[in-house]
């Protein structure tokens, strides 16, 4: 399944300043019954966004109308150390991607949920704890504050104040998220590739 290419990504963010936010924290394991990476999203962070009859909860992120851009959805979640700790379930990557996010920020992810979040079209991107701090400074200051994230270039950027920072990735990982491939798709573009490599 070819998800979208990702290059540059500029968009304000949703601040999730909690440490060790794990899989089931996610996507609690109740919701793992369907097989479709579809409808995912409804049920990301379930049990801190909702009570128990089905109200939102007022004091969560994402229930909070000021991270709430309608017409402009935030495209990038910001998370504490450890996000994606835990089991390692693919759901987790899916009710992100699902939810609308194309970018998750960290000063750590669990190796897992990492690589679950780029095979699905997420972009994990590492930062050191010095700059993740300044990030959610900036936030906390302007709800509106942008990032912008090149995948390119492999940096991460505070618009307003232009500081910067590199972050790693995979080389092959890093051509099928700039391609929108996943493992599948990488193969079949290289189709004519291996029949010629394959013929006697």
């Amino acid at each position: 399944m070819a998800y979208d290419k990702f290059t540059i990504l500029k968009s304000t963010a949703v601040p999730l300043p909690l440490e060790n936010v794990d899989t089931d924290q996610i996507i609690p394991a109740r919701f793992l019954k369907a097989t479709k990476r579809e409808g995912f999203g409804d049920n990301l962070f379930r049990d801190w966004r909702y009570n128990n009859d089905d109200s939102p909860k007022a004091d969560f992120v994402l229930n909070n109308p000021t991270y709430s851009d309608e017409g402009s959805p935030r495209k990038i979640l910001v998370g504490g150390r450890n996000f994606g700790s835990g089991s390692s379930r693919e759901h987790a990557a899916w009710a992100i991607y699902d939810y609308g996010f194309r970018c998750v920020v960290s000063s750590f992810f669990a190796d897992i949920f990492k690589n679950n979040a780029i095979n699905v079209g997420i972009l994990p991107v590492q930062v050191s704890p010095e700059f993740l701090h300044k990030i959610f400074s900036a936030i906390e200051a302007d709800p509106n504050a942008e990032l912008e994230v090149s995948l390119p270039a492999q940096t991460i950027t505070l618009v307003a104040t232009g500081e910067s920072e590199s972050f790693g990735i995979n080389g092959y990982k890093k051509h099928n998220l700039i391609n929108g491939f996943d493992d599948i798709d990488y193969l079949l573009a290289m189709k004519e590739e291996i029949a010629a490599f394959a013929a006697p």
